[in-house]
């Protein structure tokens, strides 16, 4: 066991035993390390003025991420390369490309959020070398700008991507091989790490069964993958978390294979590397986490974290749970499979021990034959928060009557919850404005939704069931062109 984490800071190596368990990456850039191009504005991974770049490796490759360090803590670095501002121009002063583009096309006016804007184009321009204009809009849905307007500074990374510059100038690109060894030297560790005093203690575990016996030992401690949930409760509600067990470095939880049965999800996969495979097979799933926060939010947040928090208006469980998905639970005395549906029992209440963490999520196949659907109600487009989320997954016999259904809600009751009562009002009668009118007047028996600041109770229960309206309208062709069906352009 050793009392201190190691990670890279632009091109130094760091190794830090003096933090707190809660302490922000934000914080300590700029009150530690007075690294102060990284800005604080709103503190909870919305306005972008903090972005910042993480490098880890994945997968064998040194990937680059746009992250908010105003919610990512200190204590999830471990093993990482860590960007700032301050790093991109060259020793002689010389601006970083990205930055001359801002400059000259003026894509600056107060600057108090330029150099979050230039970090997430930097980071499109380590991974996109040539991006259009959706790419661009994507990678820049997490900042905000209250006086430039985004024209000018979509120009600038339109005109980097027309350039092409080399990289051969590029700090991080230049010493890749070197950052890349360095990093391998520290994971190479698989040592419990335990930093802190008695009130605040973040404790960093080398291995899944290291984990397992932390909880063990601490059933009362609080997991951190992502940050993206609990960061808040220590930025807007001042809350005192210890310990904290942070897992975003094990290498375990981050796989996602495929195989004849269906697809396999490690707790700590981000949105941002489910996307590129359970995207792919379900597209209404891959437009679900496109519109998850900006890109700095999906670069951090996990599907396990989303599905462990059993927040009740969390985008991804309705989604999984009309597919049929299973979670799987890990302890030190063994492993359990559950229903996903299962795993909510009430509000703030889920079926796992204190000892226990979700281990993967299992995805199956859909029917080649299925409707398959995902809809998100929110204020914006990127809204974190949602006011509810339905799901929708059907087949059809040869009668034209319904065969199978899952229909799911998130933000309708005090957990995600399947429609059961919908369900059964549609299997077995055929598909048509009749049954679906009639499964509509069914949905009271499901739920009885509230009224709270995202959306009164009588708004969420017009919204659903105008939502399976939706589904059965677009459903009216063949199978396959619901998945094909892009909602953007409706």
């Amino acid at each position: 066991m050793t009392s201190a984490i190691r990670f890279i800071l632009n091109g130094d190596e760091v190794s830090l035993g003096d933090f707190s368990a809660t302490e922000t990456l934000l914080d300590y850039l700029r009150l530690r390390k007075r690294l102060t191009g990284t800005k604080e504005g709103c503190a909870e991974g919305d306005c972008g003025a903090c972005t910042v770049l993480v490098g880890r490796l994945i997968g064998g490759a040194l990937r680059y991420e746009s992250v908010n360090a105003c919610i990512r803590f200190v204590g999830s670095l471990h093993g990482t390369h860590v960007v700032t501002v301050e790093h991109l121009a060259g020793q002689d002063g010389r601006l970083h490309p990205v930055q001359q583009a801002m400059v000259d096309c003026h894509g600056s006016q107060c600057g108090f959020c330029t150099p979050g804007f230039v970090m997430s184009l930097y980071g499109l321009w380590m991974a996109n070398s040539e991006p259009n204009r959706e790419d661009i809009e994507n990678a820049l849905q997490g900042n905000l700008c209250r006086c430039t307007g985004y024209e000018p500074i979509v120009r600038a990374a339109e005109q980097v991507a027309a350039e092409r510059p080399s990289a051969l100038f590029d700090p991080i690109e230049r010493q890749r091989t070197e950052i890349m060894s360095k990093l391998w030297t520290i994971r190479a560790s698989s040592e419990t790490i335990t930093v802190g005093r008695d009130d605040s203690r973040a404790i960093i575990p080398g291995t899944l069964a290291a984990l397992a016996d932390v909880l063990a030992a601490e059933p009362t401690a609080t997991i951190v993958a992502g940050a993206t949930d609990v960061g808040l409760w220590v930025t807007k509600q001042m809350r005192r978390l210890d310990p904290v067990v942070f897992i975003n470095h094990l290498t375990d939880l981050q796989a996602v294979t495929a195989d004849e049965r269906g697809i396999t999800i490690g707790a700590g996969v981000t949105y941002a590397q489910a996307i590129d495979v359970l995207g792919i097979e379900h597209p209404a799933i891959g437009r679900l986490i496109d519109r998850i926060g900006g890109q700095q939010v999906r670069n951090m947040g996990t599907i396990g974290g989303n599905i462990a928090n059993g927040s009740p208006i969390g985008d991804m469980p309705p989604a999984l749970i009309a597919l049929g998905a299973t979670v799987t639970l890990r302890a030190a005395s063994g492993v359990r499979t559950l229903a996903l549906e299962d795993y909510f029992i009430e509000y703030g209440k889920q079926d796992r021990q204190p000892d226990e963490f979700v281990e993967k999520i299992f995805v199956p196949h859909a029917d080649e034959e299925a409707f398959y659907a995902v809809y998100k109600i929110s204020k914006r487009r990127d809204e974190d928060i949602s006011a509810l989320c339905g799901a929708f997954y059907l087949t059809i016999d040869a009668e034209g009557c319904v065969d199978t259904c899952r229909i799911a809600f998130g933000g309708m009751a005090g957990t995600p919850k399947r429609a059961t009562s919908v369900e059964a009002a549609l299997i077995g009668r055929p598909w048509s404005w009749n049954t679906v009118a009639a499964a509509q007047d069914a949905m009271a028996e499901d739920f009885q939704p509230l009224t709270d600041w995202r959306a009164t109770a009588e708004y969420r229960a017009l919204a659903a069931r105008n939502l399976l309206t939706r589904f059965f309208l677009e459903t009216a062709g063949q199978p396959q062109e619901l998945q094909r069906f892009d909602a953007e352009e409706a």
